[in-house]
């Protein structure tokens, strides 16, 4: 397993191209609510490439999307990182940091409306004009009783 993986990891390229782009009130990173009882309730749009709109068929269905997309404004990354609303650094892969190995992020929003290639949300929390890699429908099996928040339920923050 351990050859694999370093065969993987030495050797393993992969190229994305975004299938589509945030259309967002923010316009710079600033902007965006951040830290305890952060709110994301702006709208925007997720606008796809016009020949992907087919592959929008039947989303409508779904109340929740999982949007994954590029933090292409960040460059570098750190391990260790201090959320604003932390009382001292934890790992980057338990926050949510911009600064990461693989700069991709990870939004749910709520579907308002489609219109075409053009799908109208809630929940926002990118940047005017961020690159879209994939749009998943929300679905958690996961029973409130057994989700843990880690050092977030500790410290009350939203890293």
């Amino acid at each position: 397993m351990l050859t694999f993986l370093r065969t993987v990891a030495e050797g393993s390229f992969y190229r994305f191209i975004p299938i589509g782009f945030v259309e967002s009130p923010y316009r710079s990173t600033e902007e965006i609510p951040k830290g305890p009882g952060a709110k994301h309730e702006a709208e925007g749009w997720l606008v796809l490439r016009p020949e992907l709109a087919e592959g929008l068929t039947d989303i409508e269905g779904f109340s929740h999307l999982f949007v994954l997309w590029v933090f292409h404004l960040s460059q570098g990354y750190n391990l260790l990182s201090h959320p604003p609303s932390a009382t001292r650094p934890h790992g980057v892969f338990a926050t949510r940091s911009p600064r990461r190995p693989n700069p991709i992020g990870l939004t749910v929003v709520e579907l308002l409306a489609r219109e075409g290639h053009r799908l109208r949300v809630r929940g926002v929390d990118m940047v005017d004009g961020t690159p879209i890699l994939d749009i998943k429908p929300y679905l958690s099996s996961v029973p409130e009783g057994k989700l843990r928040r880690g050092w977030l339920g500790e410290e009350g923050g939203q890293g």
